[in-house]
């Protein structure tokens, strides 16, 4: 996902995650039959389907879903399907009209190609103290293309307020340029374990510099933050994560998003 549409993200989360509203009709649930599983306290409930374009017959555009439900937060189990949908555009002027997977489906198979393909998954990071961190993904593969297209997006679910919380609620006031710092100290980090980065440093400062990301997921062990594909490093090392621990973060982060043993 471009820059522009993980900004465009943002602002959607943001939105939705103050709005009040009931979920919509048609988001995708849990089947009666779905395992359930706990994550930390957490009850999640599993959201499987797979179709292909209706009376395609050989090669047909196809959608893939794997995601999670949460019995007891309704708000959230709609976030993260219309979530999903809105990460297959990168741009707001291009996309459907679609706010939901099954309408995302509807579009998708009136427009696809022989060959097009989507796959979604959400699934449950970690769980710590009031957060739930949740981590939305999709491939979409487009007829022709070389490789499917990557976009992960993180969600930290606030239980106590019922809303997703942003980086800039994360940090203490004015800390901003000290975030910035901790994670360019760990994309330090990262480097010493790239191998294209070691042979040659100069080079691969020049063709991936260091770019700081808001895509931020709490855990247990500290923050993790998630970059996009080309973004600081070549297609083939996928989505880098920077993990800044909780001991680089004092001072930075709000105290009671800091995990008492730390």
């Amino acid at each position: 996902m471009r820059p522009a549409a993980r900004g465009m993200l943002a602002c959607l989360l943001a939105l939705l995650a103050a709005c009040g509203s009931s979920p919509p009709a048609d988001i995708s649930l849990a089947s009666r039959t779905a395992p359930a599983a706990d994550a930390g306290d957490v009850k999640v409930d599993s959201v499987k389907w797979t179709r292909t374009k209706p009376g395609c017959k050989g090669e047909c555009p196809r959608i893939e879903v794997d995601s999670i439900a949460f019995p007891g937060i309704p708000r959230l189990t709609a976030l993260i399907d219309h979530v999903l949908a809105y990460m297959t555009g990168v741009d707001r002027n291009r996309r459907g009209p679609y706010e939901t997977l099954n309408e995302y489906a509807q579009f998708f198979f009136q427009t696809a190609q022989p060959r097009d393909q989507t796959w979604f998954k959400a699934s449950v990071k970690d769980t710590v103290g009031d957060i739930i961190a949740i981590e939305l993904h999709t491939d979409q593969y487009v007829t022709g293309a070389a490789h499917p297209i990557p976009a992960t997006q993180y969600m930290n679910w606030e239980r106590s307020k019922g809303r997703v919380l942003a980086l800039g609620e994360a940090i203490l006031p004015g800390r901003g340029p000290q975030y910035v710092e901790a994670l360019k100290a760990a994309h330090a980090r990262w480097l010493k374990t790239n191998d294209d980065y070691k042979r040659d440093p100069a080079a691969y400062d020049k063709l991936w510099p260091y770019e700081p990301s808001d895509n931020f997921a709490l855990t247990r062990e500290g923050m993790t933050v998630k970059y996009e594909a080309y973004s600081i490093a070549p297609y083939f090392y996928g989505e880098p994560e920077l993990q800044i621990p909780y001991k680089d973060l004092v001072g930075i982060l709000r105290p009671e998003f800091i995990p008492t043993r730390h």
